[in-house]
């Protein structure tokens, strides 16, 4: 069967960001580690990519010099049980140089763009109240971190 797998280019840290990745979440691991040879761009031995799993599917990251850098248009979603989750993985992932964004969005120290989403708020929004799905929309439209108490609040009226 043909599989699809996400390639993340990053500038030296490859490694790193997989490292950090596979501590955030069960069922990750790093399953190969490549490393640049003689007469590569880079000195010999260096990393030039890491293939790891998170939450069981696959990924590869590339050590591929500063050309390309990532943008808000790809980001990796992770839907999240409770609050607990949220603010475990929103502080992990903003700690030493990440960013947060809107509405539940952050970049990382590397510069990728995750979406930290409570399973709650998908379904308020997605629920067959549309006037409840707007004053939660509403609600989420002004945080950072998402707060899934200040969602309920919002679905109460």
């Amino acid at each position: 069967m043909q599989q699809i797998t996400p390639f993340l280019w990053y500038d030296t840290e490859a490694e790193t960001a997989a490292t950090l990745y596979t501590s955030l979440f069960p069922d990750s691991r790093i399953t190969r580690v490549t490393r640049y040879g003689e007469g590569a761009p880079v000195p010999a031995g260096t990393v030039m990519t890491v293939e790891f799993e998170l939450a069981g599917r696959a990924y590869t990251a590339l050590n591929g010099g500063p050309m390309f850098h990532f943008t808000e248009a790809f980001s990796l979603q992770v839907t999240c049980e409770d609050q607990q989750e949220v603010d475990r993985l929103w502080t992990a992932l903003t700690a030493d140089g990440g960013q947060p964004g809107p509405c539940g969005w952050l970049k990382d120290r590397f510069g990728l763009s995750w979406q930290i989403v409570p399973k709650v708020l998908l379904d308020l929004v997605g629920g067959e109240d549309r006037a409840k799905a707007e004053r939660v929309t509403a609600a989420m439209m002004q945080m950072q971190k998402i707060e899934i108490q200040a969602l309920l609040d919002a679905a109460g009226g």
